[in-house]
């Protein structure tokens, strides 16, 4: 979700008619819904989850304890669960809440940071993909492609820059599919450009800006956000991810804009990050995403 551009795979993209007007419908649901969200995510950014889901529209709880995991769980529309800071207390609260959330049908969006980098990080995920029905799995390409048991590598949580060359564009969607045709899930892969798909429909969303990545928390609050849109929208994963992808990079496409016009820096574009989010409204979504079907 840096911006526009990628190697490889370009000559697949395909136009997609009224598709953006759809997914753009979705921001509507979330403000007038204004679904809870369970998030489980890392101290490193949960204020920042828990403020770009007020932007949205969205209500979050933040609850990692495991003797009210689950309670929670079941009285939220969404649970998400981020392996950003895993210690062993918490690894048994994701379990609990996502195990709830899915007993009751409810939507679980998973973001395996840094999966690749350790064992840990790695097994928990896998474990988790395997233990629990995701609605959506978020995350880079590595950590796509270690949840495939593939050789992904992740540096610290960041893409590594052979998985990211590795194939172009269409060995990311590759991958993607492979995940999502493996899990049930609908997968969504960040990075210069991102993928996400069912395993059947894929599409390309060329929003972002390089700034994103200059943040902690970009992508921790793209996961958060797509819990707004799944609780929203639950049975919808595919048209979820989507429009979470398009309205974050817009946000940050639009933030960027600002903080080069004031001359500033990474600190007022998260403000303006977060402010964008806030302001964003159907018609600007659907006139600013930028994505393609992409076989």
């Amino acid at each position: 979700m840096c911006g526009p551009g990628s190697s490889g795979g370009e000559k697949k993209a395909m136009s997609i008619g009224q598709e953006p007007v759809e997914i753009a419908r979705l921001l509507r649901d979330v403000r007038e819904k204004r679904p809870l969200v369970h998030t489980l995510t890392n101290y490193v950014t949960v204020n920042d989850c828990a403020n770009a889901l007020l932007a949205v529209g969205a209500s979050p709880v933040m609850a990692d304890e495991l003797d009210e995991a689950a309670d929670i769980a079941a009285l939220a529309d969404a649970v998400v669960i981020n392996i950003g800071t895993l210690n062993a207390r918490t690894i048994l609260s994701m379990f609990a809440a996502g195990k709830k959330a899915a007993s009751l049908g409810r939507p679980v969006i998973l973001d395996p940071v840094g999966a690749g980098a350790s064992r840990l990080r790695t097994g928990t995920a896998v474990k988790l993909m395997g233990e629990i029905p995701l609605a959506v799995i978020r995350g880079n390409v590595s950590e796509i492609k270690a949840l495939l048991g593939g050789a992904g590598t992740t540096r610290g949580v960041d893409a590594d820059v052979k998985d990211l060359s590795a194939g172009g564009l269409g060995g990311v969607a590759a991958a993607a599919k492979a995940l999502a045709l493996r899990t049930g899930a609908a997968v969504a892969v960040t990075g210069p450009t991102d993928i996400v798909t069912d395993g059947t429909r894929t599409l390309a969303v060329r929003n972002g800006h390089p700034l994103m990545s200059r943040i902690t928390g970009s992508g921790c609050m793209l996961s958060a956000v797509t819990g707004a849109f799944c609780g929203a929208a639950p049975g919808r994963a595919f048209e979820a991810a989507a429009a979470a992808l398009c309205t974050m990079g817009l946000a940050g496409e639009q933030a960027a804009g600002r903080t080069a016009g004031e001359n500033a820096g990474t600190g007022t574009f998260r403000a303006y990050l977060i402010d964008s989010l806030s302001l964003m409204d159907e018609a600007a979504l659907a006139g600013g995403m930028k994505i393609e079907r992409f076989a």
